[in-house]
């Protein structure tokens, strides 16, 4: 924790209020590049062709129109009206932005127009670069886009020409107060580590096909001169309105100590079991198998917290939220009315289309608007969701502490295999993610399956070592008083010990 400290310490004094910054206009790059990018400076976006790269470029130049600044798109491959359509289909206006088309000229596929004496690059290439110098010249803008140098490494005839010919173009906009992204599809030569060590910052667009479901799209920062970024892998998606980036969450960038005070569940014998409730802060599953009320459970828990007046989100991987509110409203819940003031967002998450960084934005985005109590239904739907995704847990548990500081009430709800005994198990590791476990069991009794509730672990205080009935009827939820008198209730086939004690319990269960 010092170490985290320690680093956030150094990067506040790296990254000074009065360094000057411009924006990419997406909105999660730039924090994950710790405010933007330094003006007047050469930068490489890299990545293969479906990438994003030519959107990243057209969002640069817009963002930079909306604040006064001039910009030129020069384009060696693509032309103007295949831009206009780029940005036509995101809903952008290019106005006040100058596309520059520098494209061979249809002239070359005259037989007379081919070269025999000459290699094209002493030809073509002196050219090429004349006329991106003489449109900076004319426009001086302050914002530009080069797409793309694997144009310009297929006219050089060799690495020193090309690495030469980038150096005098830094040189040359670096004279011209420019801020310049040099775009790269990486088609000629692979990674170009020739511009990579030229370029004061180089962002990489990478994108992995799953064997179901959309592309995985993500960035990362190789470096940035300077400046103290945000490392590692970052999910993002292409969607209408252009990059949408979602900064991989650090929970250690907010620690916070303060006191936490619990929240109750609404029913009184739930709270005594839990030894006063659940605290502010802390993360509880809900675990058992199918059917035993673990999602009405975590409905409980948001009902409470709208009565309170206290603003709660849902999450769903697995049910959909018109069969969640009709379930509720079947156990006289107050979910639907929730809902339908605002008190209550429910999500239903898209298995296909989900990323880690997306989901846990949606979740991080819920918090900051307040709410207090967030249900997160279930794990194993999460897990299922992206199972070609390595460090799941890790993503959820740092969910799950950022949450925590924010002081929310965060329920996860895990479905166990099997039905009865004692050998069911779950798919998540619960020590390491929940600070409480409430397990929902079947028991059989007199030719009869019931329900049983128990805590098996709580953080935040004390609580009942008891197990309770539970049940649930168009009333809501009932638990019942504590089962004594029975051996072997958590294995689902319980002994009645039979004590004199014990019989108003045992008449109870029956």
């Amino acid at each position: 924790m010092a170490d985290n400290l320690q680093i956030l310490v150094h990067m506040k004094i790296q990254n000074s209020p009065g360094q000057s910054f411009s924006s990419t206009g997406i909105a999660g790059l730039d924090n994950i590049l710790g405010g933007g990018l330094t003006q007047d400076r050469v930068y490489l976006i890299e990545g293969e062709p479906g990438t994003g790269k030519t959107t990243t470029g057209l969002q640069f130049l817009i963002e930079g129109a909306k604040r006064g600044e001039s910009g030129v798109y020069i384009t060696l491959a693509e032309t103007a009206e295949e831009l206009r359509g780029v940005a036509h289909s995101h809903g952008w206006d290019l106005q006040g932005i100058h596309i520059q088309e520098v494209l061979p000229s249809e002239n070359l596929l005259l037989p007379e127009a081919q070269y025999t004496m000459f290699h094209p690059s002493e030809v073509e290439m002196g050219s090429t670069t004349q006329r991106i110098l003489a449109v900076i010249e004319e426009r001086k803008p302050s914002r530009v886009v080069l797409d793309s140098l694997s144009e310009l490494q297929l006219l050089a005839d060799s690495p020193l020409r090309y690495r030469r010919q980038v150096l005098a173009l830094k040189q040359f906009f670096a004279s011209r107060s420019c801020t310049v992204m040099l775009l790269d599809d990486r088609t000629a030569a692979g990674v170009d580590l020739q511009v990579r060590s030229i370029a004061h910052c180089v962002i990489t667009l990478e994108q992995s096909v799953k064997e179901y479901g959309a592309e995985r799209r993500r960035v990362r920062v190789v470096k940035y001169r300077g400046v103290a970024f945000r490392g590692g892998m970052h999910d993002y998606d292409i969607r209408y309105g252009g990059l949408c980036v979602y900064p991989r969450l650090v929970a250690a960038e907010s620690r916070f100590m303060g006191r936490r005070n619990q929240i109750l569940s609404g029913l009184n014998e739930l709270d005594q079991l839990l030894g006063g409730g659940l605290e502010e802060g802390t993360s509880t599953l809900i675990a058992g198998p199918p059917g035993t009320g673990k999602s009405s459970l975590a409905c409980q828990f948001v009902a409470a917290a709208a009565q309170r007046g206290q603003p709660s989100a849902m999450f769903l991987f697995e049910e959909a939220v018109n069969n969640l509110l009709n379930r509720a409203d079947g156990l006289g819940m107050g979910v639907r009315q929730a809902h339908e003031s605002g008190k209550l967002t429910i999500q239903q998450v898209d298995p296909a289309e989900l990323s880690p960084g997306e989901f846990a934005t949606a979740v991080c985005e819920a918090a900051d608007k307040g709410a207090k109590v967030v249900v997160i239904d279930s794990i194993n739907g999460y897990l299922n969701a992206m199972p070609d995704e390595r460090f799941l847990t890790t993503h959820l548990h740092e969910l799950l502490t950022y949450l925590g500081q924010r002081g929310v009430v965060t329920i996860l709800v895990g479905v166990q295999q099997g039905m009865l005994g004692g050998q069911m198990s779950t798919t998540v590791d619960a020590s390491y993610l929940a600070d409480n476990v409430l397990m929902l069991r079947y028991f059989e009794h007199d030719g009869e399956v019931k329900q049983a509730v128990s805590v098996f672990k709580k953080r935040g205080s004390l609580h009942e070592r008891t197990i309770r009935q539970f049940g649930m009827s168009p009333d809501g939820i009932h638990v019942g008083k504590v089962l004594r008198g029975f051996r072997g209730i958590l294995t689902g086939v319980p002994v009645y010990l039979g004590t004199a004690n014990t019989a108003g319990e045992a008449a109870e269960v029956r």
